[in-house]
């Protein structure tokens, strides 16, 4: 249904948000502090799991649309 599409696309589009996120914060800690700091691993593996979250979430979402319409064609 028109309604299923738009929650996948917009979960598509959640992940890949975080993920552009994700990558500007690496970029900024490797710009603030090029040596290795561990508050900044820290939040590098935090934003990390945040885009790993919405993927898993995204998931979930697929399997609730599509697996029943997979069964039933079964």
């Amino acid at each position: 249904s028109v309604t299923e599409w738009m929650i996948i696309l917009l979960s598509f589009a959640v992940v890949l948000s975080f993920e552009i996120i994700n990558s500007a914060i690496e970029k900024l800690c490797d710009l603030v502090s090029p040596d290795f700091n561990l508050t900044i691993k820290k939040v590098k593996d935090m934003s990390a799991s945040a885009v790993l979250l919405s993927a898993i979430i995204s998931f979930i979402i697929g399997c609730i649309i599509f697996l029943p319409k997979i069964f039933a064609l079964l």
